[in-house]
């Protein structure tokens, strides 16, 4: 099932347009799906910390009689200074970890430490973190250790791409089965100035963003980018596929999922429009065996 007629043309008349406005109007549009959604699928276990500091905090969304379930790890976006798992109040990403819950996978939705008090490579190494607590303790929570896939969106893509990069690309390829990055930023374009926020002074740039590792690491990549993204994040897209394709002679899953923009990419996901949720689910199955 593709969008209802009325919402896909509010969002086209939104276009590449960023910003709370524009939050806080998609918010509205989704308000009725994703409160069946909750409803349907409860938060199964809430703010576990993983870490020591206040923001590591992930909660479990568990499949309904299922054991050594595979995982998938979601992480918001915020553009590195804000974002939060959700269901404490807000819906706000915990779509992601319902939607994988209902598919048969232990769902993990986390928050991480955020810009400007915590700086590159702070969030690749919360990333690592969750890697981590999921290896000690997903069996205790029905899941399986050792089939795990990261999705992120916007700047948790950043993180997810930069957890490779951190751990380096054999650790990575030990300890998770695949990637799914959603309108991500890999080093393809030049820095602005919200980036610095994150990753520093732009003379690092090259050195702490991420490309070279997604093009080295042997670990199957779903990679998408919306229709109205802005352009920046359709250029950093493209760059990821054609790199992949060259080096290593495939193509990843995904593409520009039409209809969407940069934050309806994801607060879609588990309403009426199932195409990605679709994808996503396909593509973490065929890697982890259902």
């Amino acid at each position: 099932m593709t969008e209802s007629a009325d919402i896909a043309a509010r969002i086209a008349e939104m276009g590449r347009e960023l910003g709370p406005q524009v939050l806080q109007a998609l918010g509205a549009l989704y308000a009725d799906q994703q409160d069946a959604l909750a409803e349907a699928v409860p938060v199964s276990v809430q703010d576990v910390a993983y870490g020591p500091h206040e923001r590591h905090r992930l909660d479990l969304y568990k499949p309904q009689g299922k054991a050594s379930a595979p995982i998938l790890v979601f992480v918001h976006g915020g553009g590195f200074l804000k974002g939060d798992k959700g269901d404490n109040g807000s819906l706000a990403n915990t779509n992601i970890g319902r939607i994988t819950a209902r598919a048969g996978f232990l769902g993990v939705v986390i928050n991480y430490r955020l810009a400007p008090d915590h700086v590159w490579p702070a969030g690749a190494e919360d990333v690592a973190a969750v890697v981590a607590w999921l290896k000690a303790n997903a069996a205790d929570h029905g899941g399986d250790p050792a089939r795990v896939i990261l999705c992120g969106t916007s700047a948790g893509a950043v993180h997810v791409s930069g957890y490779v990069k951190h751990v380096g690309c054999a650790q990575a390829e030990a300890d998770v089965r695949g990637l799914i990055l959603l309108s991500g930023l890999y080093g393809y374009t030049p820095p602005d100035a919200r980036d610095a926020l994150y990753t520093g002074d732009a003379a690092l740039y090259p050195r702490r963003w991420t490309k070279d590792a997604l093009v080295q690491v042997r670990l199957p990549i779903m990679a998408c980018c919306a229709q109205f993204d802005p352009v920046r994040f359709q250029t950093e897209w493209v760059g990821l596929m054609n790199d992949r394709l060259l080096h290593q002679r495939s193509l990843p899953t995904g593409g520009v999922v039409r209809g969407h923009n940069h934050y309806s990419i994801t607060m879609h996901i588990g309403g009426d429009d199932r195409r990605l949720e679709q994808e996503m689910i396909a593509f973490a199955a065929q890697i982890c065996g259902g």
